[in-house]
């Protein structure tokens, strides 16, 4: 292969969020409750305070309304539970998210388990992970749901094929593999499930039909890792150092790009592939809450 398909998570972010701001006009014209997103921002993290802001912007894009609650870095973890429960028993808000990481002396497992399920629009809440599990209805983790929004969009075939998911993170790599294992599309793929201890690596990732990078590392999966025609997924995103480019910077993936992508059937770029996604499941879950309501 030399032409792959590019997966622009950026084109299915776009045709999702016109759908959705569609659904607000109709809700409008029925008089009914406009979807309200909100996000708890602790600190002043460059990449969280950009990826906050990206979504306040999406939000106006489609309609939503949205409030964005800013907190100091050293305020205390009683203090960050006391906002979110305010926010589970504001009625004008039918989602929200606390925006990971949060400062070292703060327990993220103890402030997710706080956040009100019919509001747990980021989809970590435990209630949201067990329906999951069990395929019921309800708030998939954004990232996850927006790589499936992805593989339908393209039509990209997933039954009986082996998917292979490099990390086991509870935002990506674990919803990941059970999405796609279910009996539905895109999904019954038979799944491995790689990580820090597997061993042989790269003779496992060379059997996948499909394979979904979340590792965090740059560049981590070289062409020698990749079989053929596989369809290439990349979650990982990461600044490095760059002189060349005006921002100082330039954005890697978890997968050599350049090197892999003529092997593939489908590969998605970053940036550009799965990050705008995860802001367009995001909406997605927020204006499900108001449906479920």
């Amino acid at each position: 292969m030399s032409n792959p398909t590019i997966v622009s998570g950026k084109e299915v972010a776009n045709k999702v969020k016109e759908e959705i701001a569609l659904a607000v006009k109709q809700l409008k014209k029925n008089g009914g409750k406009i979807p309200h997103l909100a996000a708890i921002l602790v600190g002043n993290d460059g990449a969280s305070q950009t990826y906050v802001n990206a979504k306040v912007k999406a939000c106006e894009k489609v309609g939503f309304e949205s409030t964005l609650v800013q907190l100091d870095a050293n305020i205390t973890e009683q203090e960050l539970l006391i906002e979110v429960e305010k926010l589970n028993n504001n009625n004008a808000i039918d989602g929200y998210i606390v925006q990971l990481p949060l400062p070292k002396h703060i327990d993220e497992q103890k402030v997710t388990e706080a956040i009100d399920p019919k509001k747990d629009v980021d989809g970590f809440h435990p209630v949201s992970l067990g329906k999951m599990l069990l395929d019921l209805p309800s708030f998939l983790p954004a990232t996850p749901y927006g790589i499936t929004e992805m593989l339908k969009h393209y039509n990209i075939p997933t039954e009986g094929k082996h998917c292979v998911v490099i990390g086991r993170s509870h935002i990506v790599g674990s919803p990941m593999s059970v999405l796609m294992a279910r009996n539905t599309y895109p999904g019954n793929c038979t799944v491995t499930i790689t990580h820090s201890r597997t061993q042989n690596l790269k003779a496992i990732t060379l059997q996948a039909d499909i394979l979904i990078v979340a590792i965090g590392k740059p560049e981590f999966v070289t062409a020698d890792m990749v079989k053929e025609g596989a369809t290439v997924i990349d979650v990982g995103i990461h600044r490095v150092e760059d002189n060349s480019k005006k921002s100082g910077f330039s954005l890697l993936g978890d997968v050599k790009f350049d090197e892999v992508a003529p092997k593939c059937a489908f590969i998605s770029p970053v940036p550009g592939g799965v990050g705008p996604m995860t802001i367009a499941s995001l909406l997605k879950n927020t204006l499900l809450a108001v449906q479920l309501k």
